[in-house]
């Protein structure tokens, strides 16, 4: 499988849900974060550093459970800015892709 080089949209959506993934885990240490999840400590790391923009979601949503964030909350810090999102010909915003 190939994967598609990432647009800087996603690139700055990965490092906002870095930032906010580290915010919340705060002094939780990282493996103790990651095994309460079921991920890879590597794999909450690459998250946390921004180096995977679009993980997957069963990934996210494990994270977050762990953390006590509602996927609402995920989702309010790293959607686009307004007016970035193209808009359908029924004028409903198009939602940016959260995983590949």
């Amino acid at each position: 499988m190939v994967r598609l080089p990432l647009t800087p949209a996603e690139v700055e959506r990965g490092q906002r849900l870095g930032a906010l993934l580290r915010r919340a885990r705060g002094e939780r240490s990282m493996l103790d974060t990651a095994l309460d999840a079921g991920v890879s400590p590597e794999t909450l790391r690459k998250i946390e550093s921004g180096r995977v923009a679009t993980p997957a979601f069963p990934t996210i949503a494990a994270i977050a459970d762990v953390l006590g964030l509602s996927l609402d909350e995920v989702w309010a810090e790293i959607r686009p800015a307004e007016g970035a999102a193209e808009q359908s010909a029924s004028g409903r915003r198009t939602p940016g892709r959260l995983a590949s």
